[in-house]
């Protein structure tokens, strides 16, 4: 009998997070204040973020310490599984090997509780009431949402629009578990309201969500404010799942050649690839780490390398990433959670160092990757990680061609129980192939008053 599903127990879950920072050959470039264009501290993050987590986010450390009681939170479902997708290896008629971590066993169905429980932990931590975030397709809000619940902290997620009338249900998941919820751009924020009167039929974006509820979180003294992406600290804390999956491949006698993963604002990303970067830094390793994006906000491979605002309205300090401008508004597709403008920092400067890849993928062509996936492995994956699969598919097939057989390891990184209404559009001839066009990309980024960084 094949060995399909490769596990781990409970006391091999990770004690530590690693930290990439501290093998970087070029470390990252340090945020900006917007007005003076100075680099900022950790004092500028304190009126936003526990101090605990400011220091994660500016730490050079190669290992952070997993606090005892998340990890016992965590052994509700993890070790997540490693599999060994046999049926796609056979629909495919590939000499690949490949595996996929899955992800969509944690209470909310994804990847995002890894870092939704650290974060409401430290908040708990330093007193904080009340938390803020915003939500694209949904998979960040409910992750905080069962977070907060646990440590009995309130709840306030703006969630991007399109995704709020596309996907109820993950609305109503949040409010099971005590949290409120709004459509974003909202009537709630100065932030919402200034793009309502300006484009009063907007979809929302999560640049715009973003603002919403970092203004929020800046009108009261018990509240802040939490991301589910993007930062360094959010990094870290899914490093929990390359871990594992580096334990698991070594359970089956294997090592990835190629690891991928979908791409939003970097934390699905990292989380599988960085601890396999880790061998290529320590052990000389040649492991390929492929982020997966979707054509229509395709920053990694169409954006350029320059400081931006996290956000639409510009609350944040300004970063160093690869941007489509933080102005731009990604078209209305299902895959919510990879609709930013821009990508995490660390990520762009091993982007920018060739230490990493990136590649895109159309609307049409990683639902077909999903529906395939689905057929051949019985689970039905999120939208976001359709791009992952078509990502994996794509190599699988080059190996068919050139005649050589390579280990691919992608990040099943949730189900997509909860998004039935894009596959109902799929079926229904609904989707179409969408890329944007150079002149969108070119009209966004004239908007940036920052030059691109050499």
């Amino acid at each position: 009998m094949k060995i399909r599903k490769i596990t781990l127990n409970e006391n091999e879950i990770p004690e530590k997070w690693y930290n990439i920072v501290a093998d970087m050959p070029n470390k990252p470039l340090p945020p900006l204040n917007p007005a003076t264009r100075e680099p900022i501290g950790p004092e500028a993050l304190a009126p936003l973020f526990p101090m605990e987590l400011i220091m994660q986010e500016v730490s050079a450390e190669k290992w952070v310490e997993i606090p005892d009681q998340v990890r016992d939170i965590y052994a509700m479902w993890r070790p997540t599984p490693l599999y060994r997708a046999y049926g796609l290896e056979k629909a495919l008629d590939t000499p690949a090997k490949i595996y996929y971590k899955y992800e969509g066993v944690s209470p909310s169905g994804s990847h995002k509780p890894n870092t939704a429980v650290a974060q409401a932990y430290y908040n708990k931590q330093e007193g904080v009431k009340r938390i803020t975030t915003e939500t694209g397709a949904g998979q960040w809000g409910s992750a905080l949402s069962f977070a907060c619940n646990l440590f009995g902290i309130e709840c306030e997620v703006y969630m991007v629009k399109i995704s709020y009338e596309q996907k109820p249900y993950r609305k109503v998941m949040m409010n099971t578990w005590g949290a409120k919820v709004f459509a974003s751009p909202s009537t709630n924020t100065e932030a919402g309201r200034k793009i309502l009167a300006e484009h009063p039929g907007s979809t929302g974006s999560l640049g715009i969500a973003i603002s919403e509820a970092i203004e929020r979180a800046a009108t009261r003294d018990d509240t802040k404010y939490s991301l589910g992406s993007v930062l360094n600290h959010v990094k870290l804390h899914q490093t929990i799942i390359g871990q594992e999956a580096l334990k698991q491949m070594e359970k089956a006698g294997d090592l990835p050649d190629i690891v991928i993963a979908p791409f939003g604002g970097g934390s699905n990303f990292a989380g599988l690839a960085f601890p396999f970067l880790r061998l290529n830094f320590e052990e000389g390793k040649n492991i390929r780490c492929i982020a997966s994006e979707p054509t229509s906000c395709p920053k990694l491979t169409r954006g350029v390398f320059r400081y931006d605002f996290g956000d639409t309205v510009g609350m944040t300090p300004l970063l160093p990433m690869y941007t489509l401008g933080h102005n731009f508004v990604p078209a209305p597709i299902h895959a919510g959670g990879l609709r930013y403008h821009g990508a995490g920092v660390i990520v762009s400067q091993l982007l920018k160092d060739k230490l990493i890849e990136a590649c895109s993928h159309d609307n049409l062509e990683v639902f077909e990757a999903g529906v395939l996936f689905a057929k051949a492995e019985g689970i039905i994956p999120a939208p976001e990680a359709t791009h992952g699969i078509a990502t994996a598919i794509h190599e699988a097939k080059k190996c068919k061609e050139e005649g050589v057989s390579k280990t691919i390891l992608f990040n099943l990184c949730g189900h997509g129980n909860f998004d039935m209404k894009a596959y109902e559009d799929y079926f229904a001839g609904k989707i179409v192939r969408h890329e944007v066009t150079e002149e969108e990309i070119k009209k966004s980024l004239a908007e940036l008053e920052t030059p691109e960084i050499g």
